[in-house]
């Protein structure tokens, strides 16, 4: 997508904010900008079970080797602002809220498959729309690297090694759909908890792993005069939301009052508050991954 085609759709955009149009809040256009580097209970431990106690086998099965990967053909799309191509996997674990811990930036074009050794169907490019690129890391198999599909829902793509470079992740963002509430992790340990409004009826906020692709500034003073994230998600259902707003994404963002919050008013963006918004950008970076659950499981009282 061209710079003039995500500032023209900004542009129609705010003339729908003019109007009134709820909550414009999926308007998390990415502009050729530069990149820009309470408290709630974290999810329930993971803890793996205890391995039982070994036994005498025979050898080990050999790994079963994975095929090279195939030579990308010419004219592959590259992944843009735009739906993502179709024919990618799903996540496995889309509504899994266990951190992940490392990010994949691409150091050129590279080629994205539908499997390990499976077929390429596009190209992830180091920048989207003048944004460095950061995509999670999902899943490892030898030689290929599973990650995050950007501006695509609840996808993911396989990379053979070679033409990227990989980032430690150190935060989270989980936000919960019944308690209205979003809450920022550090390194597996909830930091910060805050009350969100979200996507109303037919344009509820997507469910699933996404992550912060970049920032931008507000288009209007309706956001509060605070920038913008734009995530990897896009609406669930394109023909929803309102014209103005079709092809964009789904935002983390603040709003020129706090009215709303708790309530599914928005085009199926999250909404929290100025001052949160503000601490968010100021420590999250790009890449860091965010996962929309309808609401995490209690632990169980302790003794």
């Amino acid at each position: 997508m061209s710079f003039d085609r995500l500032t023209s759709r900004f542009s129609v955009g705010w003339l729908a904010a003019a109007l009134g149009v709820p909550a414009l809040l999926a308007l998390a256009l990415l502009v050729n900008s530069a990149l820009q580097h309470d408290q709630a209970a974290p999810p329930p431990s993971r803890v793996p079970p205890a391995a039982p106690a070994a036994e005498p086998t025979a050898s080990p099965t050999p790994e079963k080797p994975v095929p090279a990967a195939a030579p990308a053909p010419d004219g592959l799309p590259v992944v843009d602002y735009d739906p993502a191509p179709a024919g990618f996997p799903a996540d496995p674990r889309p509504h899994d809220t266990t951190p992940l811990a490392e990010g994949l930036t691409p150091t050129r074009r590279i080629a994205a498959y539908d499997a390990p050794g499976g077929r390429p169907l596009a190209l992830l490019a180091p920048t989207i729309s003048g944004v460095e690129l950061t995509v999670p890391v999902v899943e490892r198999r030898t030689g290929w690297t599973a990650v995050l599909l950007p501006s695509a829902n609840r996808r993911i793509a396989w990379l053979p090694e070679g033409g990227w470079s990989t980032v430690a992740l150190r935060d989270q963002i989980v936000v919960e759909r019944r308690p209205h509430r979003l809450t920022w992790y550090r390194h597996g340990r909830a930091a910060h908890s805050w009350p969100v409004s979200l996507g109303l009826p037919g344009q509820s906020t997507p469910l699933g792993r996404t992550f912060v692709l970049g920032r931008t500034p507000p288009p209007e003073e309706v956001y509060g005069g605070v920038d913008i994230f734009a995530l990897g998600a896009v609406p669930d259902d394109p023909e929803a939301v309102p014209a103005g707003l079709r092809g964009a994404h789904i935002g983390l963002h603040s709003w020129h009052d706090d009215d709303t919050l708790g309530q599914d008013v928005t085009n199926g963006c999250i909404r929290l508050t100025r001052s949160a918004q503000r601490q968010l950008l100021a420590e999250v970076p790009p890449g860091t991954p965010l996962v929309v659950v309808d609401q995490l499981p209690t632990p169980p009282p302790t003794a």
